[in-house]
């Protein structure tokens, strides 16, 4: 790992560059399987620009709800120093973008149905890429690893900790990157919708899991609850909202569905309208 800037020492560093990787790959997944999937373009240029905003909300959400997590922990409120936290910049940047869409989805009639088989593989090699970048940065490090561990030979030294620790933010990384390929492949090859209910709970109950197995302390959502932490706070309600988002999506597919029925029925009435005239 390299968390030094790399330039006269400052500005760039390997996790920018990483984070600024992860949102070009997520970009161009958008755009060509958008393409690949027949997505109307002008919706897909929308979709485009507000993941822009979105994303850039998220980063700031992000870093305010670690710095409410170190608050709810130390009772400080500061604003220096603080990292941020993929959960919060999710929730934010999910937000921004239902939020933008609902002012504008009667100019694209109401297709968000269309990006949705989509959006959790853009999102998932986004923080796969992400986790590489912690991993440079040094942070979100696993425990100090037992040498009599079967599992000792994956442990690594982080530059700014103590000891030979599991490298927790590699581990999330593959399990992201493996999440992606199964996601994608259910989407082109078997036109599969259904992809953010096996991201949900997928991602939720590893996060959970790999919360034990952690050892950089973002602070406690709960006082007096130490073995909760946010993030599995947070990855509980992500496997419990599941079940409703299920149903709201059959209900937006369904409603897809009939749309695009009609418009198969009005195309041919149109050719006959055409051929008349001429």
């Amino acid at each position: 790992m390299y968390p030094d800037r790399l330039i006269a020492g400052q500005f760039v560093t390997f996790y920018g560059i990483l984070i600024a990787i992860g949102i070009l790959v997520c970009i161009v997944f958008l755009i060509r399987i958008g393409k690949r999937q027949k997505i109307d373009p002008k919706f897909l240029d929308f979709v485009e620009l507000n993941g822009y905003v979105s994303i850039a909300v998220g980063f700031g959400t992000a870093y305010l709800f670690q710095v409410v997590y170190e608050w709810i922990e130390t009772g400080v409120l500061s604003f220096k120093n603080v990292g941020i936290t993929f959960l919060g910049g999710l929730i934010g940047g999910v937000a921004t973008f239902l939020i933008i869409y609902n002012i504008m989805k009667k100019r694209y009639n109401a297709r968000i149905a269309s990006i949705l088989p989509l959006a959790p593989v853009c999102i998932t090699v986004a923080h796969a890429f992400g986790r590489l970048g912690c991993f440079m940065a040094g942070c979100c490090y696993g425990k100090i690893a037992d040498p009599s561990s079967p599992f000792y030979w994956t442990a690594v030294e982080f530059k700014n900790v103590s000891g030979m620790r599991y490298p927790t933010n590699l581990f999330e990384a593959i399990f992201l990157f493996i999440l992606c390929g199964i996601m994608l492949f259910l989407l082109l090859k078997k036109n599969f919708r259904y992809n953010f209910i096996i991201y949900l709970p997928s991602y939720g109950i590893w996060r959970f899991l790999i919360e034990f197995v952690r050892d950089d302390d973002r602070g406690q959502i709960f006082h007096g609850v130490d073995w909760l932490t946010p993030s599995q706070f947070f990855s509980i309600i992500m496997v419990l909202g599941t079940i409703p988002l299920y149903f709201l999506l059959r209900y937006l597919y369904k409603n897809e569905d009939a749309r695009l029925e009609a418009l198969k029925i009005e195309e041919p009435k149109e050719t006959e309208e055409i051929k008349k005239e001429e």
